[in-house]
């Protein structure tokens, strides 16, 4: 499999097509190297995390056009600075609300540098269902099992090799409460930027008439959108019957979206100076 890296640059530059999109989103991405997504059901824990990464350094208010609240923060690992955007805590990717349409659009046209999806060691089967549908967006992803501690105490084991295994990318087991396992996540997120670690993310091929379907329609959506990042999870949507996405591509809007995003002609927003922890 061919191995692609999403890499900002360390200088901040307006006509970069990365930060073009994601100050298009509203995310502040002046001083910083790469870009992290926090993804996760409610209640995993996925606030300790950032707030045990972050620490004070910390940004909220809301995405462009949304009532939704977005929390942006940054930190430093192994001399390079990350800027971390938590994302709505969502069970779904389907855009069925606001939430899952946020955390959606920012997987997908952010292309962030990683995606974290933070899930509960006790509640692992609940929790693998958005893993599943972040992993058919992007091969940039790291799962944290979170709540070891708690799923210990329930005398629950969590075979964190084996679920890395099965899902091509890696898992990493951590109590974010405590602190345990983070170092090593970080450093699983490192290797994945920077192509040391080759993910191969589990993904549904379907019977032999779907594989052709999406195959069909792969093409047709890059010349409806040209530039759009992942055609193929558009094209599942659509034979899904996802008649959010039906709209968007029949009405040119998906287009439109693309085109807005890779504007140079944007307001860059303050700059936010992270020391971050090591």
């Amino acid at each position: 499999m061919t191995n692609t890296k999403t890499v900002l640059p360390t200088e901040h530059c307006e006509t970069c097509p990365a930060f073009t999109q994601l100050e298009q989103m509203g995310i502040k991405v002046g001083d910083f190297d790469r870009v992290i997504a926090l993804a996760g059901n409610p209640n995993t824990g996925k606030s300790t995390l950032f707030n045990a990464l972050t620490g004070l350094k910390q940004h909220t208010g809301n995405w462009p056009g949304k009532t939704v609240t977005r929390a942006e923060g940054g930190f430093e690992f192994n001399k390079m600075r990350y800027k971390l955007v938590d994302l709505p805590g969502t069970y779904s990717l389907l855009s069925a609300s606001q939430d899952e349409e946020v955390a959606r659009d920012f997987i997908l046209f952010g292309q962030p540098s990683c995606t974290i999806v933070v899930c509960d060691a006790t509640s692992l089967e609940r929790n693998l269902n958005l893993v599943l549908q972040v992993m058919e967006i992007t091969e940039h992803v790291v799962v944290a099992i979170n709540l070891m501690d708690e799923a210990k105490r329930k005398g629950l084991e969590v075979d964190a090799r084996s679920l890395s295994r099965d899902l091509g990318i890696p898992a990493i087991a951590i109590t974010a409460r405590t602190g345990d396992g983070i170092h090593t996540l970080l450093g699983a997120v490192a290797d994945v930027i920077e192509g040391n670690i080759v993910t191969k993310p589990l993904r549904v091929h379907g019977t032999p008439e779907f594989q052709k379907a999406v195959n069909e329609l792969v093409p047709m959506i890059e010349q409806m959108a040209p530039g759009i990042p992942n055609a193929r999870w558009l094209a599942i949507r659509l034979l899904d019957g996802d008649a959010r996405v039906q709209k968007a591509l029949s009405t040119g809007e998906l287009g439109d979206i693309v085109s807005r995003q890779q504007r140079a002609d944007v307001q860059f927003s303050g700059k936010m100076s992270v020391e971050g922890r090591q």
